[in-house]
């Protein structure tokens, strides 16, 4: 059981360092490859995207869904812990429409057409799944109206469309690397993607962190041992005293 225990805390620690490298290694790659942030519609208006997604989407997505998975969140009342999931996802989601707003703010200004590419429709397919998801999460499992039978009939599509939400977030993150430096490398002719510059290496790597963690996020919730237990089944983390 200690053993369980140790392992799962060793998994949080691990998520932690890895979003945490996400984050920065998105943002260095946006800050240096692609010059200062800002609003005013130009190129780095859109710097501000990939930062807020892969912020939001991705990793405050990530560390939302693991609430339940904490030991202290077994005991006593679940309205606190299903008010801080809803909470930290609500902040996800905020991050995600700032982000969306400055691509598409940059897309206006410059006349570049909107939601053409596979990376724009995966992006916005997560987005709407998302929006929907939080809100039925909100009106079925936090709101104290919803029977019981509701709720447990909508669990388990609550989880299953909580794990393809990541999934597809991720899937739009990685297309959204590729096709940023697909648009930004070949203008250069003496480095070009497939000559593996220091800027595609550096953004390969970044889409690869954002898949371990994305990955280790899954497992974490699929784990049976990390689960929160059934009421009246004795929690597996905890040490028997």
């Amino acid at each position: 059981m200690a053993m369980a225990s140790r392992g799962f805390y060793l998994a949080c620690l691990l998520l932690g360092c890895l979003g945490f490298l996400c984050i920065l290694l998105i943002t260095y790659w946006t800050r240096h490859w692609h010059g200062y942030f800002a609003w005013d519609g130009s190129l780095h208006m859109f710097n501000w995207h990939p930062v807020l997604m892969v912020s939001g989407m991705v990793v405050l997505y990530g560390v939302a869904s693991l609430v339940y998975r904490l030991p202290q969140a077994w005991l006593g009342p679940r309205l606190p812990w299903k008010a801080l999931h809803a909470a930290l996802h609500l902040v996800a989601f905020v991050f995600t429409m700032v982000g969306l707003v400055a691509v598409f703010g940059y897309h206006s200004h410059t006349g570049v057409a909107h939601l053409y590419s596979l990376h724009s429709w995966l992006g916005l397919a997560a987005v709407i799944l998302f929006a929907c998801q939080w809100s039925l999460g909100f009106a079925i499992f936090l709101l104290p109206w919803a029977p019981l039978w509701l709720r447990s009939l909508l669990k388990p599509l609550h989880v299953f469309f909580g794990a393809a939400i990541l999934s597809l977030s991720v899937a739009a993150v990685i297309s959204g690397i590729n096709e940023k430096l697909f648009f930004s490398l070949p203008r250069n002719a003496t480095m070009p993607y497939q000559s593996l510059p220091s800027e595609a290496i550096f953004a390969n790597i970044t889409g690869l962190l954002v898949v371990t963690f994305a990955m280790l996020v899954l497992y974490v919730l699929l784990a049976s041992s990390w689960k929160r237990p059934e009421p009246g089944t004795q929690p597996l983390l905890c040490e028997h005293k």
